[in-house]
């Protein structure tokens, strides 16, 4: 007995030693994997680890609920100015957005998301039961949207907040273009998975899908970000005026002030054309039905995909500002063009194109503000560029009105031209700052 039992253990001991060499060369084969693919070089970081599939899952719930809703108020109203009013509100938290960034200042950027997240489960389980019980109405998920409206815009703030604060920043710019795809996939899988769910199982049970995958993004954003490090004298200042020392430092900070100017631009002239008024185009340009707005936004969403993917297998390579500025004057002429084509193919064909170049706009400029601004002011910084994001519902405002006087064709051709001439003044205003190639904002 005592024999068998010392060989038991020899066995036993032997088994664990294999048991840990197989685990030791898996970890390394996975090492060897992320050191090959320049992609998942951020993966190396644990925060990101979670972090990914964390915004993956609630970029998918935000897209579900967006094609949900969209589709609701207008069949409901029939009205595209009701359309853009509800669209406009989903951005209402771009006024107290400063205030997100200072918050994360204080309390911790974990625990910020974490918090939001856990409002998306509440407000997604007021709409279940609403669409379940038959009960919804356009008055009372104007309502529901207006509060989500009020936290929703800030979730990026808090997305890019967390991989600046956990990434080196040699992996920067592949970490933004990968945590990009994020939101890019999920306006492919979410937008087509909505009109699916919708369809085949109606709206109160599509929403209880939504309310699930909040429950997981907010499970795995428990494990994403560090230890909160609190800045001197943070807490000597009272919130309106560290808030004001933000907007200084924004309005004195070059290379931040013209990025800044630039996102409220590509929000106020460009993303209207390609986010909510794509159900007026779906419904009322190309005669398709809630399916096709799927398929068109997941086309948009496709060409953004690729580019966050290119950006973040090449990222390193390219002058960040030279090319933020290139893209959006092509993203406001492909907006032209798609502002006058009536087939459906030809329009799903150029919205993978906008969708690439704008990859190309609106991640470089993350990547501005994140590397250039000081860590101190660096969460008050992304609140004050959130407030860029009031363009769209403002945009969004003034084209409803337009598109049922002059049609969508007129409309997307002035604010196209519009955002052409403004883009042409900010790169005279700021030249040296924003083409030199030897500028802070032009570094690889």
């Amino acid at each position: 007995m005592r024999r068998r039992s010392l060989r038991d253990r020899k066995q036993s001991v032997t088994v664990g030693s294999k048991a840990r060499q197989q685990r030791r060369e898996d970890t390394n084969q996975t090492v060897t994997v992320i050191e090959r693919v320049p992609a998942l070089a951020p993966f190396r970081i644990r925060s990101f680890r979670f972090q990914w599939p964390a915004d993956l899952l609630a970029s998918w719930a935000f897209e579900m609920e967006g094609v949900i809703l969209g589709w609701f108020v207008l069949v409901s109203t029939g009205s595209v100015l009701a359309l853009a009013v509800f669209g406009s509100l989903q951005f209402l938290g771009t006024l107290i957005s400063p205030f997100f960034g200072m918050a994360g200042d204080r309390i911790g950027n974990r625990n910020l998301i974490c918090l939001m997240r856990l409002f998306y489960i509440a407000a997604g389980a007021v709409l279940a039961g609403l669409f379940l019980t038959d009960r919804a109405t356009p008055v009372l998920v104007f309502v529901v949207g207006t509060m989500m409206g009020l936290v929703r815009p800030s979730d990026i703030t808090l997305r890019n907040l967390l991989v600046g604060e956990t990434m080196p920043s040699d992996l920067l710019m592949r970490a933004m273009g990968v945590s990009r795809t994020t939101a890019d996939s999920a306006r492919v899988v979410g937008a087509l998975s909505g009109a699916t769910l919708v369809a085949a199982m109606g709206s109160g049970a599509a929403y209880v899908v939504v309310c699930l995958v909040y429950v997981a993004s907010l499970l795995l954003s428990l494990n994403v970000g560090v230890r909160r490090l609190r800045v001197v004298g943070e807490s000597a200042q009272s919130p309106f005026a560290a808030l004001k020392a933000g907007f200084a430092y924004v309005w004195s900070t070059p290379d931040v002030r013209a990025a800044t100017l630039l996102a409220f631009l590509m929000n106020f002239a460009a993303y209207p054309f390609v986010g909510t008024l794509l159900a007026h185009v779906a419904k009322d340009v190309y005669a398709l039905d809630q399916r096709g707005l799927g398929w068109l936004i997941a086309c948009f969403a496709a060409g953004a995909l690729i580019g966050s993917i290119v950006l973040a297998t090449h990222g390193a390579r390219i002058r960040p500002a030279r090319t933020m500025i290139v893209s959006a004057l092509l993203w406001f002429a492909g907006n032209l063009v798609f502002s006058w084509i009536t087939a459906p193919a030809w329009g799903e064909a150029l919205l993978v194109a906008i969708g690439f170049v704008q990859s190309f706009c609106m991640v470089p400029m993350a990547v501005i503000l994140l590397r250039t601004a000081e860590p101190a002011f660096r969460g008050r910084v992304m609140g004050v560029r959130m407030l860029a994001v009031y363009g769209l519902p403002l945009g969004m405002l003034l084209s409803g009105p337009l598109i049922e006087h002059v049609g969508f064709a007129v409309t997307g051709t002035l604010f196209s031209l519009v955002g052409i001439g403004f883009t042409m003044l900010i790169v005279s205003r700021w030249r040296r700052h924003l083409w030199h190639p030897e500028a802070a904002a032009n570094m690889r």
